[in-house]
């Protein structure tokens, strides 16, 4: 969902990440659009999907693309951080030294847009070859951004993607499937 600016006065709609206990990622998503109504235009939990080996079958499975955050849009992060204080457990806005509260920056934003299932903000599995040293993806979201690839686990089937997030660098998972080397 693209965020907008108003030339009419009204604050920019932008995304920032909270911080929530590790575990509690969906309940806190749960709360948070219950508690924040109208306040927010979007909450969610980023997630991606992974095949995992289960009683010797393979199994498609989703898994927290970043365990211990919930991303929201919204106009007024400062309202939100008031109700936090509500919330059963602690969790925060990240924000930078300098301000209060940082949104992501457009690059960040654009990045997990091109990435994710716009309804479901899921990282759907990749599939792709291993041709000599490059890898080749020919089915979903890692189609085109092989260069971000930083390292593969063929048995695990993940690939690592080096990006810039929460003002550092994180090496985050996805799942991806090699169907050959060749």
């Amino acid at each position: 969902m693209p965020l907008s600016s108003s030339s009419e006065g009204r604050a920019a709609v932008e995304m920032y990440v909270l911080q929530v206990p590790g575990g509690h990622e969906k309940v806190a998503r749960n709360l948070l659009e219950k508690l924040l109504g109208d306040l927010v235009r979007e909450c969610f939990v980023p997630l991606y999907e992974s095949m995992r080996r289960r009683d010797g079958a393979w199994k498609r499975e989703t898994r927290l693309l970043f365990p211990g955050y919930v991303f929201v849009t919204t106009s007024d992060i400062n309202r939100v951080a008031q109700h936090l204080r509500e919330l059963p457990f602690y969790a925060k806005v990240i924000g930078g030294r300098d301000e209060a509260y940082v949104p992501l920056l457009p690059e960040e934003v654009a990045w997990l847009q091109a990435l994710t299932n716009v309804d479901s903000h899921t990282v759907e599995l990749s599939c792709g070859v291993i041709e000599g040293d490059e890898v080749k993806i020919w089915k979903g979201p890692l189609k085109g951004q092989e260069a971000k690839i930083k390292k593969i686990d063929r048995h695990k089937r993940l690939a690592f993607l080096e990006m810039h997030m929460f003002g550092r660098t994180k090496i985050v998972k996805v799942g991806l499937e090699i169907v050959s080397k060749r």
